[in-house]
């Protein structure tokens, strides 16, 4: 006759020997889990990885504000400049208005307004090129519509079609970018001759 307690006994052996190996495995997966070493560890890589982008931010935007002074810096008198080239242009005008006649005539009056006016406008331009503004006169140059304004079009034999064959006004830059673009006429290609033309010209 079996008493109680063997009865208990074999109802705990029973219970285990139906439970699921998957359960039993729970507790080592929960322990792992919780592991704080290895969960510190994650923290500190993704904490790393935020601190990396931050000063990959700092660092581009570092550059970036660099660039923007320097552009200011240079860039920043782009209006002076403009209105400064008006009275370049003035000067350069009245020098050229003046005839060879009054050049050579030897009175020192003359020679000495000359040489003044032309002193001038040599500083005018030493002091725009202190700040980065330099003058540019494409006479030859193949038209480019970046640094060059065509005002119309010539036929010049001795000029390639598609180039600057007159510099009607000289440009200037600011560092790299076109202050005011040249004022320029541009050689076209001369008129095929047709045939007829040459019948004419032979029958003279």
């Amino acid at each position: 006759m079996d008493t109680p307690d063997m009865n208990d006994q074999t109802a705990r052996q029973d219970d285990t020997a139906d439970a699921d190996p998957e359960d039993t495995a729970i507790a080592p997966a929960a322990a792992e889990s919780a592991d704080p070493l290895s969960e510190a560890k994650r923290e500190a890589a993704a904490f790393k990885d935020k601190l990396l982008r931050a000063l990959a931010e700092m660092e581009n935007l570092r550059k970036r504000t660099e660039r923007e002074v320097a552009d200011a810096r240079q860039y920043g008198i782009a209006s002076f400049a403009r209105e400064v080239l008006a009275v370049a242009d003035n000067m350069h005008r009245a020098l050229a208005a003046i005839g060879p006649e009054l050049r050579e005539s030897g009175e020192a009056n003359v020679k000495a307004l000359l040489d003044g006016v032309e002193l001038t406008e040599r500083e005018l331009l030493k002091v725009l090129e202190k700040n980065g503004v330099t003058k540019f006169s494409p006479l030859g140059e193949k038209f480019d519509p970046n640094f060059h304004q065509a005002m119309y079009e010539v036929q010049d034999p001795a000029a390639t079609p598609g180039s600057v064959a007159q510099v009607i006004q000289a440009g200037y830059k600011i560092g790299e970018r076109v202050l005011r673009p040249a004022l320029v006429a541009v050689a076209k290609a001369a008129k095929p001759t047709s045939a007829n033309d040459n019948s004419a010209s032979t029958a003279k």
